[in-house]
C-alpha cells in the first residue's frame, strides 16, 4: 500500500484525522488521487488508512486506525453504526442526517433522510469514485424509494470535482412533504436549496418559538421560514420574514398558507442588510429578532470580512429591539469560534449602547455528532439574549 510519512508534531498525533500538505515528510509507493493509502510516522509506525488527494489542501483524511479498504462490507458496517447511534439517541429516523462525514467515519459522505427519500453528497474524491458502493450499501440498509445526489457544494471544487445533481435510484420525488413539531412543509429535494432543509437546527426552531407568544417577530435570513412559521404557530403578535431568495419566499408563503397559522407571516424577498437599514430608518421595533445567516466565510483568509458582516447585522438588529426584546442569533461557520462570535456580539452591543443578558444557548442537532478531537465537526453555535432593563 502506498502512503505518506507524516511530520512529527502534526495534528494527527493529537487526535485529528486530517493531514495537510505542509505536514508531509515524504511519500512512498507513488500514491494516486482517490486511493486508500497508509499513514506512517517517521519511525515507520502505522497510523491508519486514509483517503488521498494531492489536489486538495487536506491531502489525506484518516478513516480507520487499522488497514482497511473501501469495499461494500466497509460501507455497510459504517452506515449501520451511524444508524444505530441515531436510534440510540432517539433521533427521528424519517427526518434527520443519517451520515455526517468524519463524525461517522466516512470523510466527505453526507446522507440526509426525508421519509422514504435519501439525499447523498460525496465531497471527497475517493468517496465520489465509490458512489456506486455507497448507494448499494444504502439500499441494503434502508431500502429507500429514491436516492438522489446533491453534489452542488463548492467544497467539491477543492477536491477537483465537478458540481452535479442527479437521481441515483428511483423516481424524482418532486415536492416532498415533511412534518416538524406539528408544522407541514413541502421541500424540493432535487432542485431546492442545500440537501432540502436545515436539519441541524431542528430542535432550535421550537426552542426559539417558545419566546414568541404575543411578540412582534423579525426573522432574518429566513430561508424556508422554519423559525418564522414556528413563531407564528406559537402565537406571535406579528411575524416578518426576510430572505433574499425569491424561491424561498414563495415556499414560506406556500407553507404558511398550508398550515393555516393563527398569525400571518409577512415574507419579503430582500437583501437582509438593506432591509435592516430600511427598518432602522423607519424606526421599526420588534420584540424578538432572529439572526440565522448563511456562513459568511468558508476559509480563514476571509475571517476578517466575515466578522465585519456579523457585527453589522447584530448592531442593526439590536437597534430594532424593544425595551425587553429578545435576540436569538446563530453562526454556522466552524472558522468562527464561540469565543469570537460572542466577542463580535458584545462589540455590537457596546456600539448600540445595549446590555445583553444571556438566557440560553444552542448547538447543532445530535444527528450532526461532534467529535472532541475534530473541532471542525462543531460548527453551529447560537445564543439567546434579552436586553437588560434600565441600561
Amino acid at each position: 500500500m502506498a502512503g505518506l510519512v507524516v511530520k512529527p508534531r502534526s495534528r494527527i498525533f493529537h487526535g485529528h484525522e486530517w493531514v495537510y500538505s505542509s505536514e508531509i515528510l515524504k511519500s512512498f509507493g507513488n500514491p494516486e488521487d482517490g486511493a486508500v493509502i497508509a499513514l506512517k510516522d517517521p519511525a515507520d509506525r502505522f497510523l491508519g488508512s486514509a483517503l488521498y488527494n494531492s489536489r486538495s489542501q487536506i491531502v489525506a483524511r484518516r478513516f480507520c486506525r487499522q488497514r482497511q479498504d473501501l469495499d461494500l462490507d466497509f460501507f455497510e458496517r459504517r452506515i449501520a453504526q451511524a444508524l444505530e447511534y441515531r436510534l440510540r439517541r432517539g433521533i427521528n429516523p424519517n427526518l434527520s442526517r443519517l451520515v455526517w462525514s468524519e463524525s461517522d467515519g466516512l470523510p466527505g459522505v453526507i446522507v440526509d433522510r426525508y421519509n422514504d427519500c435519501l439525499v447523498l453528497q460525496t465531497l471527497t474524491l475517493a468517496m465520489d469514485q465509490r458512489k456506486d458502493l455507497i448507494v448499494q450499501a444504502l439500499l441494503s440498509q434502508l431500502r429507500p424509494s429514491t436516492i438522489l445526489e446533491r453534489n452542488d457544494s463548492p467544497m467539491r471544487k477543492a477536491e477537483g470535482m465537478e458540481l452535479q445533481n442527479s437521481l441515483l435510484h428511483g423516481p424524482d420525488p418532486g415536492l416532498q412533504p415533511i412534518s416538524l413539531d406539528g408544522l407541514q412543509f413541502e421541500i424540493n429535494l432535487l432542485h431546492g436549496q442545500k440537501t432540502g432543509f436545515y436539519l441541524d437546527q431542528l430542535p432550535n426552531y421550537a426552542a426559539v418559538a417558545r419566546h414568541a407568544t404575543g411578540r412582534r417577530v423579525l426573522d432574518c435570513f429566513s430561508n424556508q421560514g422554519a423559525f418564522a412559521l414556528a413563531c407564528a404557530k406559537a402565537g406571535a403578535a406579528s411575524v416578518t420574514a426576510l430572505e433574499i431568495s425569491e424561491e424561498c419566499v414563495a415556499q414560506i408563503r406556500s407553507n404558511a398558507a398550508r398550515n393555516q397559522l393563527p398569525t400571518a407571516v409577512d415574507a419579503r424577498a430582500i437583501n437582509v442588510f438593506d432591509a435592516l437599514k430600511d427598518l432602522e430608518r423607519q424606526q421599526a421595533e420588534f420584540d424578538l429578532v432572529i439572526l440565522d445567516p448563511p456562513s459568511f466565510t468558508k476559509s480563514k483568509g476571509k475571517l476578517h470580512d466575515a466578522m465585519r458582516g456579523y457585527k453589522e447585522i447584530h448592531l442593526r438588529a439590536l437597534k430594532l429591539l424593544s425595551t425587553d426584546g429578545i435576540l436569538a442569533t446563530f453562526c454556522c461557520s466552524h472558522h468562527v469560534s464561540s469565543e469570537l462570535f460572542l466577542q463580535v456580539i458584545n462589540e455590537a452591543a457596546v456600539d448600540a449602547r445595549k446590555t445583553l443578558r444571556q438566557i440560553g444557548s444552542f448547538s447543532q442537532n445530535l444527528d450532526h455528532p461532534i467529535i472532541s478531537s475534530l473541532p471542525e465537526t462543531e460548527y453551529l453555535k447560537g445564543y439567546l439574549f434579552e436586553l437588560a432593563p434600565g441600561r
